[in-house]
C-alpha cells in the first residue's frame, strides 16, 4: 500500500469537534445505532458481493502498472479531526503526489480542493475508475472499521483543513462518508462554498430516510460521467 507513516499519537486529532459544536445539530443515539448498523450490513454485503470487481480491477491495474501497488493509502481527516487512512484504487500513477507541486496552478477548483480535469498523472484504468467511482470501493473496509460511513461528507485532506475557516470546519464534527449531497449533485462542477454548505445540509438534517435515499441516488449516477474528475 502506498502512502505516508501514520504520525505519532500527538498528531493525531487536529481539531477537537463534537456534534454539539455545530450549532444546529441534535441527533439521537437511536438513528447513530441504526446509521452505524446499516453501514456495516451493506459493507459487508458489498465486499462479498464484489469480489469477483475487486479481483478484476486489481488484475487491470497490475497489467498497465506492474510496479505501483494496487491500493492507494492516503492520510484524511476523519470525525473530530482525527486522522486515519482512506483506501482507494490507484487510478495515478506511482509518483502522483510529487508530480501535485507542477501542476498546482493549474487548479479548477476554488478554496483549499485542488482538482483539475484531463490530470495527466491519471492511468487509462484510472480514467474509467474514476468515471464509474469504481476506484471507491476499497473505502468499503473505511466503513467497516469505523472510519467512515455509507453517508456523510467526504473526507478532507490535512492540507485541506489546515485552510479551513472554523464555519467550514464543521464538516469534521461527524463521520466521514462514501457519498454526499455532493456526490449526486454536480460533484466537481460544484464551487467548494456550494460544496460546504450541501455538507452542512446533511449535517443538519440527516436521518436514516435521507440516507437511504442518498445510497439509492448514488447507485443510480455510479455510472455517470457527470462532474467526476
Amino acid at each position: 500500500m502506498g502512502g505516508n507513516q501514520m504520525p505519532d499519537s500527538k498528531q493525531e486529532q487536529v481539531y477537537n469537534i463534537t456534534d454539539s459544536d455545530d450549532g444546529f445539530s441534535d441527533i439521537s443515539k437511536a438513528y447513530l445505532i441504526s446509521k452505524r448498523c446499516m453501514d456495516l450490513m451493506f459493507a459487508l454485503i458489498g465486499v462479498v458481493f464484489l469480489c469477483p470487481v475487486y479481483l478484476i480491477i486489481a488484475l487491470l491495474i497490475k497489467i498497465e502498472d506492474k510496479e505501483g501497488n494496487i491500493i492507494f493509502r492516503q492520510e484524511r481527516v476523519g470525525k473530530n479531526g482525527k486522522l486515519f487512512y482512506m483506501y482507494k484504487f490507484r487510478s495515478m500513477v506511482s509518483n502522483a503526489e510529487e508530480l501535485k507541486a507542477t501542476l498546482l496552478e493549474k487548479n479548477e477548483v476554488d478554496g483549499p480542493v485542488f482538482k483539475i480535469k484531463n490530470d495527466p498523472r491519471i492511468t487509462k484504468i484510472g480514467k474509467l475508475l474514476r468515471k464509474t467511482s469504481l476506484d471507491e470501493l476499497p473505502q468499503l473496509f473505511n466503513v467497516i472499521k469505523g472510519d467512515m460511513s455509507l453517508v456523510g461528507p467526504r473526507p478532507p485532506l490535512l492540507e485541506e483543513v489546515l485552510e479551513y475557516t472554523n464555519y467550514e470546519k464543521i464538516r469534521l464534527s461527524v463521520t466521514p462518508g462514501l457519498t454526499c449531497y455532493w456526490q449526486v449533485g454536480g460533484r466537481s462542477n460544484l464551487s467548494f462554498e456550494e460544496w460546504v454548505e450541501l455538507d452542512l445540509k446533511y449535517i443538519r438534517e440527516r436521518n436514516i430516510y435521507i440516507d437511504i435515499k442518498l445510497i439509492a441516488k448514488t447507485i443510480l449516477v455510479l455510472f455517470g460521467s457527470k462532474g467526476a474528475f
